[in-house]
């Protein structure tokens, strides 16, 4: 059986075992900023002002359409506004959208980790999360601000789906775009179920967004990707 670049071959992974240090920062810095909101809205922390932490870090970290269309209008580009696009997958609606994204970010992360160690994974999830708040952004004019961590998570799941079709784990191709299917058809469903009517659709299109974003990425950051291109541009 092959290994990956890196020693551990990640068919050879448990999903939660010995889960890379990278992988639990992100996770723990999302649960951390979860827990803090619960404590305010129980009244265990902050007083009465930490009722509206929740709404004000998404006001502050959350990235909104009209900011946008606003720093391309005057052409400026604030970092504090830039950073929003990194800072709004720490910031998410309630505990059990914390605790999904948390999930994902742990079992995706632990697996593709053998192939895609420390700051490849994290380029892999920023850059996913990036590249779905600008779709959010430029497709749909909305007020509603986008938030939480699910474009990053989609993210390692366009780099997971990258390792399926390289044969690197155990999921048949069909199955890993099967499972990325039925993920993004599932959001919307909760969101019409609830009344959301077509609000979900914004969301949807950056979690999308997200996932090709992260399988580009993987297959550019795969162990020996950029070598092998530079070799082409030299034989040309």
């Amino acid at each position: 059986m092959s290994q990956s670049p890196f020693g551990r071959d990640p068919r050879n992974q448990s999903p939660f075992n010995a889960l890379p240090p990278v992988v639990v920062a992100l996770a723990v810095l999302m649960a951390a900023v979860e827990l803090m909101f619960q404590a305010g809205e129980a009244g265990l922390a902050g007083g009465r002002a930490a009722v509206g932490w929740r709404v004000g870090a998404i006001a502050d970290w959350g990235v909104s359409a009209p900011v946008w269309d606003w720093m391309v209008a005057n052409r400026r580009f604030p970092p504090d506004l830039l950073a929003r696009f990194v800072t709004y997958p720490f910031v998410h609606g309630g505990f059990v959208h914390a605790a999904f994204v948390c999930v994902f970010v742990l079992a995706l992360g632990n697996v593709c980790a053998p192939v895609f160690p420390a700051w490849r994974l994290l380029a892999i999830f920023f850059g996913a999360a990036v590249a779905g708040a600008l779709a959010y952004v430029v497709l749909y004019d909305t007020a509603l601000p986008l938030f939480g961590g699910y474009p990053g998570a989609y993210g390692l799941i366009g780099a997971f789906t990258l390792l399926v079709r390289r044969g690197m784990t155990r999921v048949e191709p069909g199955r890993a775009f099967l499972l990325v299917g039925l993920l993004l058809a599932i959001q919307p469903l909760f969101g019409i179920a609830g009344g959301a009517g077509l609000a979900w659709l914004p969301d949807w299109t950056a979690d999308l967004g997200g996932a090709l974003a992260g399988y580009g990425l993987a297959a550019a950051l795969f162990p020996g990707a950029l070598a092998g291109l530079r070799a082409r541009m030299r034989r040309r």
